[in-house]
C-alpha cells in the first residue's frame, strides 16, 4: 500500500498501518481489510508547499476520515 501511494505525484513521505485489533476472522477463516482498519499518513510537497495529512477511523462518525495535520 505504501509503495503504491508513494508513486503518486508530489508524495514525499508515506506511512500505512493496519489496526489488527479490528481484524476479525470471517466464515471462511480469514480476515478482510476494511477502510476503518487503515491508519495512513502522507506528506505532500507541491511547488515548495508542504502539507501533511492523516487518514484514520473516526469511531463517533463510524467512518475513516482524512485530516490535515
Amino acid at each position: 500500500m505504501e509503495k503504491s501511494i508513494s508513486l503518486q505525484p508530489y508524495v514525499k513521505k508515506v506511512s500505512v498501518r493496519i489496526d489488527r485489533n479490528m481484524l476479525k476472522e470471517n466464515f471462511f477463516g480469514y480476515g478482510e481489510l476494511e477502510g476503518r482498519m487503515i491508519i495512513a499518513q502522507v506528506q505532500i510537497d507541491f511547488e515548495g508547499e508542504v502539507v501533511s495529512a492523516k487518514l484514520e477511523y473516526d469511531a463517533e462518525k463510524k467512518y475513516p476520515l482524512m485530516s490535515l495535520v
